[in-house]
């Protein structure tokens, strides 16, 4: 992938993603972190702003480009009566993944994440941080250009899972990937991430990387926003 961008309905400024970088989105409840992934990945029609890849306008009929991209929302909607396996299994098809080491990559994948127990158990007898883990697992198996993950850092995944998100995600970017994610965690934030997206009231604020943030008085002002929480 050449680079991920996106033209914001803010003043029509463009925000350029060059390949093998981790992005934070970071912003307080409502800020609109969970919109803007929704529409980076093609799942909701947009009012205003573009989306492209490669130079490429990205919209919700261009299968060709949606299948470069993986997207993991907050609470994924995975089907109550399938198993890991089988989520994976499918995940693997529609991305065209059919190499002859797929499988051991798979098992791989669900030991480091302690699912290989309950891999063949439906979605409905998995907690939420099991779940998540287990798409997780199909989406690192499949291993698209681009990753779209809503707050895996409150997604209730134990400190197995999220090292090991945070394992692939740097071993991801090493390859040229790129890995967006929405957090409301300032730690997470400035020390994961190679640029620090801010939201705020559906706007972004400020894009930059989180040592150039540091002196900004925009940026002080959201840590305090956070730090405070709601209704203070």
């Amino acid at each position: 992938m050449k680079k991920f961008g996106w033209v914001t309905a803010l003043n029509g400024v463009s925000w350029d993603v060059p390949p093998g970088q981790i992005v934070a989105i970071l912003g307080p409840n409502g800020a609109g972190k969970t919109t803007l992934l929704n529409a980076l990945s093609g799942s909701i029609l947009l009012d205003a702003g573009q989306v492209f890849l490669d130079e490429q306008l990205f919209t919700p009929d261009r299968g060709d480009l949606r299948q470069r991209l993986a997207f993991i929302p907050d609470v994924p909607p995975v089907p109550g009566g399938w198993s890991p396996l089988r989520f994976i299994g499918t995940t693997l098809r529609l991305y065209g993944r059919s190499e002859g080491n797929i499988d051991e990559r798979v098992m791989e994948l669900l030991g480091e994440l302690d699912l290989l127990s309950v891999a063949r158990w439906s979605f409905r007898q998995l907690s939420r941080g099991q779940t998540y883990k287990a798409v997780l697992a199909a989406f690192l198996a499949a291993d698209p250009e681009l990753w779209l993950i809503d707050e895996p850092f409150a997604s209730g995944m134990d400190p197995r899972g999220l090292n090991c998100f945070k394992e692939y995600s740097r071993a991801a970017v090493a390859r040229g990937r790129t890995v967006v994610f929405t957090t409301q965690i300032i730690e997470v934030a400035e020390r994961f991430a190679h640029r620090v997206c801010v939201l705020d009231q559906g706007g972004i604020k400020l894009y930059d990387e989180p040592a150039r943030l540091a002196n900004s008085a925009a940026f002080a002002a959201l840590l305090s926003q956070l730090r405070e929480g709601p209704g203070k």
